[in-house]
């Protein structure tokens, strides 16, 4: 989540004036991150999306447009249709987490 932090285009390279600008535009990046911004880790869509069973329904309708257009140009098509059923668990830093995880136990 930090690195996507400082490649955006309104990222303070320069820093914040105050503690005030710096919770503003944390809040702010984080709804743009949680609300917005699609994640391949989720099937490119938003992390809020699977919680409010948005997530379902888009990839529900995207794996039928894949289906589709498999049928109309089999050609086109080399295997199997993308994958678009969420995981179960998603990661920021899957070794580190579950290194640490076992290390705790």
């Amino acid at each position: 989540m930090f690195r996507t932090c400082k490649y955006r285009p309104d990222y303070p390279v320069n820093g914040f004036v105050t503690i005030e600008d710096a919770r503003e535009w944390v809040l702010s990046f984080s709804r743009w991150y949680n609300t917005e911004h699609k994640h391949s880790g989720l099937k490119f869509t938003t992390p809020v999306q699977p919680h409010t069973g948005e997530a379902t329904a888009i990839l529900e309708h995207r794996q039928q447009v894949y289906r589709e257009a498999r049928a109309r140009h089999p050609n086109r098509w080399s295997g199997e249709i993308r994958n678009w059923e969420l995981p179960e668990q998603v990661w920021l830093n899957p070794e580190k987490e579950q290194s640490e995880l076992n290390q705790a136990a």
